[in-house]
């Protein structure tokens, strides 16, 4: 049974046709792990990891009142409350002015608004970074030379 359907996310300014199929309200706390396919909207509170279906489209969506305890593992997420754990995108991740994010983030596109903050590290994982990785970039490491910063004794470089 589909709940809503709109053509806009709620307030992530991303276009685009989104159906949530489940709603976690407001006044809703769920303690435990969750694991779904299709929309996710969380209004309430999750003390447990999220995890969408690999195998099909998931989608979670977190408005400004949302929070998630736990790890995040969705192939798109639009957050604009707060997860403290880490978050895992194999899609898309957007975070509106509002979202809070302690944890490491792992992204393969990433839209961030002024206000995002992340207290964790933003970890690139798409295929495009991985061939970049490859020998030329450490023969590049290698090549460079490092510059004294002190020479001639004035802290400037020649």
């Amino acid at each position: 049974m589909k709940l809503f359907a709109s053509t806009r996310s709620s307030g992530s300014g991303v276009s685009g046709s989104t159906t949530v199929e489940t709603l976690i309200g407001r006044q809703t706390e769920i303690h435990g792990d969750i694991r779904f396919a299709g929309g996710l909207h969380v209004d309430g509170t999750i003390k447990g990891a999220v995890t969408g279906a690999p195998d099909k489209a998931a989608s979670l969506s977190v408005s400004e009142f949302g929070l998630i305890e736990g790890d995040v593992r969705v192939s798109t997420v639009i957050l604009n409350g707060t997860v403290v754990g880490d978050v895992r995108t194999s899609e898309r991740l957007v975070l509106n002015a509002k979202a809070r994010v302690t944890g490491n983030v792992y992204y393969k596109v990433l839209q961030m608004e002024p206000g995002a903050m992340i207290n964790g590290q933003l970890v690139f994982e798409g295929a495009e970074q991985a061939a970049l990785a490859g020998p030329k970039m450490i023969e590049a490491r290698l090549e460079s030379a490092p510059i004294d910063l002190n020479a001639g004794g004035h802290g400037s470089a020649r």
